[in-house]
């Protein structure tokens, strides 16, 4: 027999540690290859790792609750010789959900430690049960932060955990001399969780889930950042919807899925990027960083009220079969919670098609560090003016309001305007024969 150590994944150039939520498989249990054997969490999406092996799980080395750091071993597979993928290696003493602690001094995964510090050491766990990862605490030490201190700065982890963010966000702000405004009490669960105003018995309290704290961080860094500025126009996109019904039975039996209009906004954008690369833009400081990549998010509405926003990556190399193929594609995997860390990771320029909901317009808060999105409003028939060489005549078209909001302190008014124009352009001039 053979031992497997199954290692944390790399996940994505910005993260570095997941935290193990979830056993799905106990020591003893059979494994099948490419079977899901834990779920874990970081700080942009939650996920399963599954077993590269088929064998049978032996140990546990982090308990649930716990940070690992990529590339660690977080558990040990006993495959069955001959596995080609087996890593031999030899059994050594190790942690389980039960044995979690020191052996004789030595450093174990799952129990969190620190280096040699002048600062005194910060304990793992608060007495609320806050968890605290080794990369926060080696920082809070470096920085001389106590643990009362540590205690006070709110953690948008898992279960209100501090990560990485966080404590820089912190120390900046203090370094700021903002302190006063950073060091809020962590709210307290129960009745007695201190508020602003008064709540009535009648009222229900409803705890922010991982995934809306994170949202809600991100919305209020983002309103922080960038001075928000929004542009509007109004297209006729007429030709466009009658040339979408002439060819949507056809192209469904043809692929077998729908075609909607996310990605022929998409295609729309990315043609307008080409022509205005300035808005396909970062702020790093006083630099402007003009990214090379159109990556387009697309906000997705998921099942349990929260949001994602998913990326396609190379957008502009896309065929419109291969976009709408995307879009299905990402919003299927994050309606059931099937996305890859990467899956939403390097987008330049995010679309929200808030039309899907009836909406008409909107106002939408910029996905940083991205500098604009553009939200895309319900088509509704409307009475409208039409030019034509004998006159002007009134006739029934197909409207539809885009918005532009995006960081004024780059984008000005004219290029924004021009921008959020050349989409409507290009979707009001929509071939009515073009074949896809």
């Amino acid at each position: 027999m053979a031992i497997y150590n199954l290692q944390l994944p790399k996940m994505g150039e910005s993260v570095s540690e997941a935290t193990i939520v979830r056993w799905l498989k106990q020591p003893g249990d059979p494994v099948e290859e490419d079977e899901p054997v834990l779920e874990i969490a970081t700080d942009k999406v939650d996920s399963d790792v599954p077993s590269p092996v088929s064998g049978i799980l032996k140990e546990q080395r982090f308990v649930e609750g716990t940070v690992a750091q990529i590339g660690e071993v977080i558990a040990t597979i006993e495959t069955v010789e001959g596995n080609e993928n087996a890593d031999y290696t030899d059994e050594r003493e190790s942690v389980t959900s039960e044995t979690a602690g020191e052996i004789d001094g030595q450093e174990i995964p799952g129990v969190e430690q620190l280096e040699e510090s002048t600062h005194e050491p910060v304990p793992t766990k608060s007495t609320e049960g806050r968890f605290y990862s080794p990369l926060v605490k080696n920082i809070a030490a470096e920085e001389g932060i106590s643990f009362d201190e540590l205690e006070q700065i709110p953690g948008t982890g898992n279960e209100g955990r501090v990560t990485k963010q966080d404590i820089l966000n912190y120390l900046a702000s203090r370094r700021a001399g903002d302190q006063s405004e950073e060091l809020k009490p962590m709210p307290v669960r129960g009745a007695e969780s201190p508020t602003a105003f008064p709540i009535s018995p009648q009222d229900e309290i409803i705890e922010m889930d991982r995934m809306r704290r994170l949202i809600a961080d991100h919305m209020v860094r983002s309103v922080q950042t960038s001075p928000h500025v929004c542009s509007f126009v109004e297209a006729d996109v007429t030709n466009l919807v009658h040339w979408r019904n002439k060819i949507k039975d056809v192209y469904e039996k043809r692929e077998g899925e729908k075609i909607t209009f996310t990605p022929i906004f998409i295609e729309a954008v990315t043609k307008a990027i080409r022509d205005f690369p300035m808005i396909n833009i970062s702020v790093n400081g006083t630099q402007i960083i003009k990214k090379r990549s159109i990556n387009i998010g697309m906000a997705t509405a998921l099942p349990s009220g929260n949001l994602i926003v998913p990326v396609i990556k190379n957008a502009d190399q896309l065929s419109l079969v291969g976009l709408s193929k995307s879009v299905n594609d990402l919003a299927t995997r994050a309606r059931g919670n099937r996305l890859k860390p990467d899956d939403i990771q390097d987008g330049t320029f995010t679309l929200t098609n808030i039309g899907a909901f009836g909406n008409i317009m909107g106002t939408p808060i910029i996905n940083q560090p991205q500098v604009a999105i553009l939200a895309v409003g319900t088509i509704a028939k409307k009475p409208a003016v039409i030019e034509t060489e004998h006159g002007d005549l009134i006739g029934i078209r197909h409207l539809m309001y885009l918005s532009l909001s995006y960081d004024h302190r780059v984008v000005d008014g004219a290029l924004g305007g021009k921008f959020v124009k050349r989409v409507a352009d290009y979707l009001e001039n929509w071939d009515i024969n073009r074949e896809i």
